[in-house]
């Protein structure tokens, strides 16, 4: 009884470390955000555009996820809909600081070095948030966090960056 005792307490002291990790996400599962849980591509194409709900309430889906965009466990992208149209990430001069090429996708995760919303980099690439979308990243930690890098396929000269811990997301530009 003695040795299943210490087994028990060996077993819940090694798990804390994991369990601390977490922390700050949201509880995995097919509709749950965040926690670790990486997207296995980037979303489709918009096929039939929706304005962006901007109220409140628009992007929270269901109890206790995000008010921002942010992707399922099953891969469904929250906020995505306003397809190529949208005023709010056109730009003049697209890829004027030429294209992002570390990789994207879940096989490509980085740590955020450093920086704000206006700039932040890892592993000498950087990059600038959209300022419609800096409200979406108040709670990112900009030393810590970890992020993928999606292809946005709407809106030219931006990538979506993922946000792991959270599963949030938000549209960035790549300014070398």
């Amino acid at each position: 009884m003695k040795k299943l005792f210490w087994l028990v307490a060996a077993v819940v002291l090694f798990s804390l470390p994991a369990v601390a990790q977490r922390g700050g996400g949201y509880a995995k599962g097919r509709n749950s955000v965040g926690g670790g849980h990486i997207p296995a591509h980037g979303p489709a194409a918009v096929r039939k555009p929706q304005p962006a709900p901007r109220e409140a309430h628009g992007y929270q889906d269901r109890g206790g996820h995000p008010e921002a965009p942010h992707v399922h466990g099953d891969g469904k992208w929250i906020g995505h809909t306003t397809g190529r149209d949208d005023d709010h990430y056109r730009v003049e001069h697209p890829w004027e600081h030429g294209h992002f090429t570390g990789g994207f996708g879940r096989g490509h995760v980085w740590r955020i070095e450093g920086g704000n919303r206006e700039r932040f980099w890892f592993h000498g690439f950087y990059f600038t948030v959209a300022p419609y979308d800096f409200a979406f990243c108040n709670d990112w930690r900009w030393d810590t966090d970890q992020v993928v890098i999606y292809e946005d396929p709407d809106h030219v000269g931006w990538y979506l960056a993922y946000n792991v811990r959270l599963g949030t997301y938000v549209h960035v530009m790549y300014t070398q």
